[in-house]
């Protein structure tokens, strides 16, 4: 029976293709990977038939280094069961090549076809619609041309470090290391992972296992408001260069450095506290608005105060905010996933172009007490699969975060920019001086405090296309 793209897929039960297709595929596609400690490494590969044959044997030589999708989901149901007790946890390898890539390896023909893809990210055109920098702005391992990506992930520094060093002894001849990465998990004193502007992140992701929504409903708040199930059909790719598409699945991945300008995001807050008038604990709901969230996760359309420790409240829409009032229409959870209140498409529309987000954060903090906020150097690897880079990320970066008229808030002034993500001319907008209430007030912008430092569209082929070379 072929793969049903058009629902959730119970792992523990598939058979036929359904379980060939789980053991051809990369882990951390379907469900995320722990990578507390992450490595990237930029790739190119040489020019001609010997870099090309060079490059295949790279390719070929990372499989026994990686795992399936269903190698991964084994462990971490056997870590479930057992604890760390006799379960073997092993690192994640994970490996994406561009368009350009496809090309160095000579299956121009067989690459996959998504229009931003083919563009990459680098391209004029891609760049002007996202408004991304000038390239020379970028950083340095950016500019060029990218062919592959690799990642490597885990729980602890040491097997990581150690899956690298394998994963590097493979780059041999003409194949060439243009940046690399490193990405270490932030904690808040909950547990919960946090950004560098110190919010809760990597919640409300679309799941698309039905186990994982199981514990959703089990272990959290509920999936009776939000459900967060989605189709395979989201996330998942029939691989063009496998030996069998209809079994072998891949997954368009977009990398992003963001840097934060975490001093500045600082002073946003505290800008928009002092024109709203808020005061004493009230002044925390400032960064709320920006975001969307309280730091610790709470839903600022669900109460005006922080609270919700764990678990971390995502069972929500926006039907009874449609003032934003509570919740800004501009704050950056609900500019990336409106719930259905964008105005503009229905709710099952809005809900295609949600992606399955992957990020982690980069650079070291070095502040403390009376010390000073990094204004660079510090950010985050923002990175999502998708099954069409156009009518998800595209479409989330450049309509929703970017368009000053989204959500249609059916007055004026427009909502403006997406604060945090955000790229472009910033207007004026509209804040609810007291939470629940009609009363608002226009206040300028905040400064633009993150950074797009560079980036790339990548496919992660099936495990048997790497094995086939």
């Amino acid at each position: 029976m072929p793969v049903d793209l058009s629902k959730p897929l119970s792992w523990k039960n598939a058979t036929g293709d359904a379980d060939t297709m789980l053991q051809n595929l990369q882990a951390n596609i379907l469900k995320g990977h722990v990578r507390e400690h992450l490595h990237i490494l930029l790739v190119q590969f040489g020019e001609g038939s010997a870099g090309a044959a060079e490059a295949r044997a790279f390719l070929a030589g990372l499989v026994p280094l990686m795992k399936s999708a269903k190698e991964h989901l084994e462990e971490v149901e056997g870590f479930k069961r057992n604890g760390s007790s006799g379960v073997s946890n092993t690192p994640y390898v994970g490996v994406g090549l561009t368009k350009a890539g496809y090309d160095r390896l000579g299956l121009a023909d067989r690459a996959p076809s998504d229009a931003a893809f083919e563009r990459g990210m680098r391209d004029d055109g891609t760049r002007s619609m996202l408004k991304d920098p000038d390239i020379a702005q970028w950083e340095a391992g950016y500019r060029e041309e990218i062919h592959a990506v690799v990642l490597v992930g885990d729980a602890e520094p040491r097997p990581a470090g150690a899956r690298l060093k394998k994963v590097e002894e493979l780059l041999t001849g003409s194949l060439r290391v243009l940046g690399k990465e490193v990405g270490r998990g932030m904690r808040n004193a909950n547990g919960d992972g946090i950004e560098h502007f110190g919010y809760v992140d990597g919640r409300s992701q679309p799941l698309f296992l039905t186990e994982d929504l199981e514990d959703e409903r089990r272990g959290t708040d509920g999936v009776s408001v939000w459900d967060p199930g989605e189709a395979l059909a989201r996330i998942l790719v029939a691989d063009p260069a496998a030996p069998d598409p209809a079994t072998d699945f891949g997954s368009y991945f977009v990398l992003r450095k963001l840097e934060q300008n975490v001093r500045a995001f600082r002073k946003a807050e505290e800008e928009l506290a002092d024109a709203l008038k808020l005061d004493n604990d009230d002044r925390e709901r400032a960064g709320a608005m920006l975001v969307g969230r309280f730091k610790d996760g709470t839903p600022l359309t669900l109460q005006a105060t922080p609270g919700a420790h764990s678990p971390v409240m995502n069972d929500f829409t926006y039907a009874s905010d449609g003032a934003a009032d509570k919740c800004p229409f501009q704050a950056h959870i609900r500019k990336t996933n409106p719930r259905g209140s964008g105005g503009f498409e229905p709710p099952e529309a809005e809900r295609l172009h949600l992606m399955a987000r992957r990020g982690q954060t980069y650079g070291k903090r070095t502040d403390g007490p009376g010390d000073e906020l990094p204004e660079d150097g510090v950010g985050l690897l923002f990175m999502a699969f998708n099954s069409d880079l156009v009518d998800q990320f595209e479409f989330t970066q450049r309509n929703w975060a970017n368009s000053g008229g989204f959500p249609d808030s059916g007055s004026e002034p427009a909502p403006g920019l997406d604060p945090v993500i955000g790229q472009g001319s910033r207007p004026p907008a509209t804040w609810p001086r007291v939470w629940g209430q009609e009363e608002g007030q226009e206040v300028p912008a905040p400064a633009q405090t993150v950074t797009m430092k560079g980036g790339e569209y990548f496919f992660m082929p099936s495990l048997a296309f790497l094995r086939s070379l």
